[in-house]
């Protein structure tokens, strides 16, 4: 294996942090010259970023290989039909990267490819004895992102490995599954940073189930809870166990309140306490029904108002929200929306008109009316009139009103119990690093992917599907190993083993160092050797921005027959004879 002249290798170290820069990963992947921007969410792979993107995608190609996954790979640039046929042409939205060549011909870039493995499975597969079958690719994808930050965390070019299991019925799925979650967790662990299993929404991917490998972040985009007992999921996923129903026999007719004023729930609170207090115990937030409304845009370009009804003393959580009216995408109500819906007083929204008619599928107003799960039958709210400073008391779920359905929308607490019963829940912030579904037949019933059974008769494949996120996995890695000095590598994935800096421009320094990286290279290490004529410090100051684990620095010490054994994550130094230093490093990097 030839040694690598820092002279000779094409990058460039940065003292300036880029100005797009929001996370870590992002500063010193840019900084120690691993990437460089293209355009916003895209960018170029420099050589020490090609060598780690390399070594991510053969853990991956390894584990996927070993469970008996088969590699292909798929263009990027794909034709309309297929996503036609699955209708997600429309319902990627935005998202979708759409163009037509000369001849006017639709296509897209391809943000996930369900359609063409089914595709391609069809074509050549027509009986039960060719499955089970997984197969895999790592390729390129490209979805327009609205926002795209944090370098290669959430861009609009990424690459993935993403991989498909076809069965012939939910037993074979659930076993290919299963082999597909043994082999995520193989590759989490080996690329060593902290992670989490939790339950996820498939979304527009579709499927009976999916769960979220999610990187342990700080900073991720991603919010998810854990509790005691084990409980673990996305927060889109969180479900609210409704409550038991309630006896109202007793409670009063409603009875509206004069509120001037008391168009939030705070403001609502301390009105009512002073207008007409309760015996038992002070009005809070929790016993106000709130009523949000929202605007959902549909794919094809259609808009529905959408009315919310939730506890006051919550939020609508708006991922939650969008996780379950997907694909449509939920919106602000604006002011000309309420100025084309009279009947909707902004502050004083719920679910009454003037008191009297009532809004769901009755409503005057035609609007959709959901409400939180813990809006049970007898419960008893505080809540708008839809009429201007005015409130109603004793509003009764299923007596005074109905809704159209459930919609568990609002936002999680820490402490809120598991749903599962295994304790509070504790709130946490990740970056999405897998994703596995259980597909089931959809894309196979849309796309016509039928094999012959043992009975001779057509069946339906089963089909699973799981994504890694490659690109981002180097980012992640980057994310969690760096510090204030740079970049740190584990030694599994670091661009090169051991650099060699001759600290001086003597030439038995220059010399010595030329052995050591020699020698290391022939026992089949992969070293750097810095030759540049640059200062001890501007090379000590690179060495730690590329975060190359092991560093030898030959200087002073020579004349003693010693040089030094530099730990970049440890921050060690260890000085060693010219004679052993090459054992030594072998040792730190094969031992690890």
């Amino acid at each position: 294996m030839a040694v690598t002249h820092m002279s000779q290798l094409f990058v460039r170290t940065l003292r300036d942090d880029p100005a797009d820069a929001e996370v870590p990963s992002h500063r010193w992947l840019v900084r120690a010259g691993y990437i460089r921007r293209a355009a916003p969410g895209i960018y170029s792979w420099l050589p020490l970023g090609l060598k780690v993107l390399a070594k991510v995608e053969q853990i991956v190609r390894e584990e996927m290989t070993a469970i008996g996954a088969q590699e292909v790979r798929f263009p990027a640039l794909l034709p309309r039909e297929p996503y036609e046929s699955t209708h997600r042409w429309t319902e990627y939205g935005p998202n979708l990267f759409r163009l037509k060549d000369r001849k006017g011909g639709d296509y897209l870039l391809g943000p996930t490819h369900e359609e063409m493995f089914t595709l391609m499975v069809k074509d050549l597969y027509n009986s039960y004895k060719d499955l089970p079958l997984t197969l895999f690719q790592i390729q390129t994808k490209y979805r327009d992102e609205a926002r795209p930050r944090a370098g290669l965390l959430r861009g609009r070019e990424f690459i993935m490995k993403d991989s498909y299991s076809f069965d012939m019925d939910s037993e074979g799925l659930q076993k290919s599954y299963e082999m597909h979650r043994q082999a995520y967790i193989k590759v989490m662990d080996r690329l060593g940073f902290e992670y989490v299993i939790v339950k996820a929404q498939s979304g527009a991917m579709g499927g009976s189930a999916s769960e979220e490998f999610l990187a342990v972040a700080p900073n991720g985009e991603d919010t998810f809870v854990r509790s005691p007992g084990g409980y673990a999921a996305n927060v889109e996923a969180v479900t609210v166990n409704a409550p038991a129903s309630v006896d109202a026999s007793n409670t009063p007719a409603p009875t509206v309140i004069h509120t001037p004023g008391a168009g939030t729930i705070d403001t609502l609170v301390d009105a009512v306490n002073d207008v007409a207090p309760r015996a038992d115990r002070a009005w809070t937030g929790a016993d106000t029904l709130k009523n949000v409304v929202f605007m959902l845009q549909h794919p094809d370009g259609k808009k529905e108002p959408l009315i919310v009804g939730l506890p006051g003393d919550r939020d609508v959580d708006v991922k939650r929200l969008e996780a379950a009216v997907s694909p449509a995408e939920a919106i602000a109500f604006a002011e000309a929306d309420f100025a084309a819906h009279p009947l909707l007083v902004k502050g004083y929204i719920g679910p009454a008109k003037d008191g009297e008619a009532v809004l769901g599928t009755e409503s005057p107003t035609g609007i959709r009316y959901l409400v939180d799960p813990r809006v049970v039958e007898g419960t008893a709210w505080l809540t708008g009139a839809n009429l201007a400073d005015h409130h109603i008391v004793n509003l009764v779920a299923g007596r005074d009103f109905t809704a159209d359905g459930v919609i568990d929308v609002a936002e999680v607490r820490a402490g809120d119990p598991a749903p599962d019963g295994s304790g509070p829940l504790e709130l946490a912030r990740g970056v999405e690093m897998g994703h596995i579904f259980q597909l089931g037949t959809k894309y196979a019933e849309a796309l016509g992917l039928k094999v012959l059974d043992q009975n001779g008769k057509l069946a339906t494949v089963t089909m699973g599907s799981y994504g890694i996120g490659i690109s981002r996995a180097v980012a992640m890695v980057a994310e969690t190993t760096c510090d204030e000095r740079g970049l740190a590598w584990p030694r599994t994935l670091a661009p090169y083993d051991v650099i060699v800096i001759p600290a001086g421009k003597e030439q038995e320094l220059v010399d010595e160092a030329s052995r050591i990286a020699l020698e290391l290279s022939g026992a089949g290490l992969e070293v750097l050797l810095e030759d540049r004529k640059a200062s001890p410090g501007v090379k000590f100051t690179d060495a730690e921005v590329l975060g190359i684990p092991t560093a030898v620095v030959v200087g002073r010490g020579l004349a003693n027959g010693l040089v030094e054994v530099r730990d970049r994550t440890a921050q060690t130094k260890d000085e060693v004879s010219t004679e052993d230093v090459v054992a030594r490093v072998i040792q730190d990097v094969r031992g690890a």
